[in-house]
């Protein structure tokens, strides 16, 4: 379909004008891939572009090495789905913590949260999401599988299931309490122990929002959960 003068010269106008608002394709690139990441506008986009240009080629250069390793070279932990640099992750290889009590986690941020407050001492597995049908994200969109087997190996290994902790640190929004729910009627069969966070935070907080203080709290009284 041929578009008339009338909507095509809008377009062509457009164009033009965004072609002269930089002074170079270069740079015009580099602003359009900045502001792609999240929270970036197009003004802090071009702020941090005329940075990087007045640094030194070897400082923007391991930049740019940096976030190339990180995206072709990071692991996901076998057992937790935790980033590493290796096939486990040093938090599974520690010995010294309990791994018979595993938080479940929405991802790698409320991980780190949870490791600032020094209050927890166990495990973790990360879902890498939550269900929520109307982002089209199911049961099976998330680490859900993974975690059920890891239960369910736990508790025949264990001398009683009741020795084996679940804990759910997800958000209080309707999406986490759905993913929770639908965890526990997976794994409430094993007989494992299965609680949540104390709620202290707002609803539909993530955890990487809460204090340290707070969090930290919520953990040590964390309850029995009961499914609503």
């Amino acid at each position: 379909m041929v578009l008339s003068a009338r909507l095509w010269m809008p377009i062509m106008e457009a164009t033009r004008m965004r072609s002269e608002k930089y002074p170079s394709e270069l740079l015009e690139q580099a602003v359009d891939a900045i502001s792609s990441l999240p929270g970036v506008g197009e003004k802090s986009a071009l702020r941090l572009a005329l940075h990087l240009l007045r640094q030194p080629v070897d400082n923007v250069r391991h930049f740019t090495d940096s976030i190339r390793n990180l995206r072709e070279n990071v692991k996901y932990c076998r057992t937790c789905m935790m980033i590493s640099d290796e096939g486990e992750c040093s938090i599974c290889r520690d010995m010294s913590r309990d791994h018979n009590t595993v938080c479940v986690v929405e991802n790698v941020r409320d991980v780190m949260s949870i490791e600032s407050t020094g209050q927890y001492h166990g495990v973790y597995h990360v879902l890498g999401g939550k269900i929520s049908p109307i982002d089209g994200i199911g049961p099976s969109d998330i680490n859900i599988v993974q975690l059920r087997s890891r239960i369910e190996a736990l508790a025949s290994a264990a001398a009683s299931p009741e020795q084996v902790e679940v804990i759910f640190a997800l958000s209080g929004d309707v999406e986490g309490e759905t993913t929770a729910f639908y965890i526990y009627r997976q794994i409430s069969p094993f007989g494992v122990r299965i609680s949540s966070l104390a709620r202290g935070l707002g609803f539909g907080d993530g955890l990487e929002y809460a204090d340290q203080l707070t969090l930290g709290r919520s953990i040590v009284n964390r309850q029995i959960f009961k499914p609503r």
